[in-house]
């Protein structure tokens, strides 16, 4: 009896571990149509910065109203900052510029294949081993990112061509990201990890926003609204949830949620964007998401 209870509640302990990613996932889905929608006022860096500014302000007024202010162990506050790096600055600036060069569909299809470069990440930096069925996973998941870029080529342009590049870049560096975070996620709050990285993020992204100062514009109410919508949900409530999903999933298990990023994010590009797939966007995505369904097909990590 005391065991079946037991193995109740480890179920019940990992659902919410994947329900919290899911949810993080979904918010993260819809920060390609509204980042389109902010660069009416806003260039790509400078909305960086300015999203993760506000995400540092709520995340700090957080950790003081729930008294989880502390100070990491050195080793654990250059983890976070490194996170930070990564998962803030390094990846949304080349996801920004990537978006704004390419289509908001075609951005969604892209980042669909990022489980399949955590899980071949994964073999490299951990050895965890592949089995053949991952291995083809990872190869479709890669063949579909190529076919959408392709496609990208012929018919968008070299300007598309390049944001699909930098999006494909951008996985590997999230990727990494997902590595660093897991090794605080277990000895510290959601909001003192997430804290730590978005200040560090933001730093970081300061000097790149002053790059495009010629650039700068009186924002419109639109703009500004979608910002605080970025920074509040796509920032600050997606990467805590995120970040409390791993601490019980791998990496890998983590990112399969990205499978509904296109379905979501594809969705809102055509109905509110007014976006239309090329065939090819289709049969790339398409094999994208049977790749990475293939690719994350693991067993379950237990729960420590």
């Amino acid at each position: 009896m005391q065991t079946n209870i037991a193995d109740t509640g480890l179920r019940h302990t990992r659902t919410l571990y994947l329900i919290a990613a899911l949810i993080a996932i979904m918010l993260w889905s819809t920060s390609f149509v509204g980042t389109k929608i902010a660069y009416a006022s806003f260039p790509p860096l400078t909305l960086g910065a300015a999203r993760f500014a506000i995400a540092s302000v709520i995340l700090g007024v957080i950790v003081a109203v729930r008294r989880e202010f502390a100070l990491p162990a050195r080793r654990d506050l250059g983890m976070m900052a490194l996170s930070g790096l990564l998962g803030t600055t390094m990846y949304f600036a080349l996801e920004n510029i990537g978006v704004q060069l390419t289509t908001a569909s075609s951005a969604a299809l892209i980042v669909a294949s990022y489980p399949a470069v955590t899980a071949l990440l994964e073999f490299f930096f951990y050895r965890t081993r592949i089995s053949w069925m991952r291995g083809i996973g990872i190869a479709m998941a890669i063949f579909g990112v190529y076919r959408i870029s392709g496609g990208a080529a012929q018919q968008g342009g070299e300007h598309e061509l390049t944001g699909n590049l930098l999006l494909i870049a951008a996985g590997f560096v999230f990727a990494v990201y997902n590595f660093a975070t897991r090794k605080v996620v277990g000895r510290y709050s959601m909001a003192t990890v997430s804290f730590y990285q978005t200040i560090a993020g933001t730093i970081a992204f300061i000097p790149l926003a002053l790059i495009e100062k010629d650039q700068w514009r009186m924002p419109t109410t639109e703009s500004i609204w979608m910002l605080l919508y970025l920074g509040l949900f796509c920032s600050v409530a997606a990467f805590m949830l995120y970040n409390y999903g791993l601490r019980g999933l791998t990496a890998g298990t983590a990112m399969a949620l990205m499978n509904l990023v296109p379905i979501f994010g594809v969705a809102l590009s055509i109905t509110v964007l007014g976006e239309a797939l090329r065939p090819g966007d289709w049969i790339g995505g398409s094999i994208v998401i049977l790749g990475v369904i293939l690719s994350v097909r693991e067993k379950k990590k237990p729960i420590r």
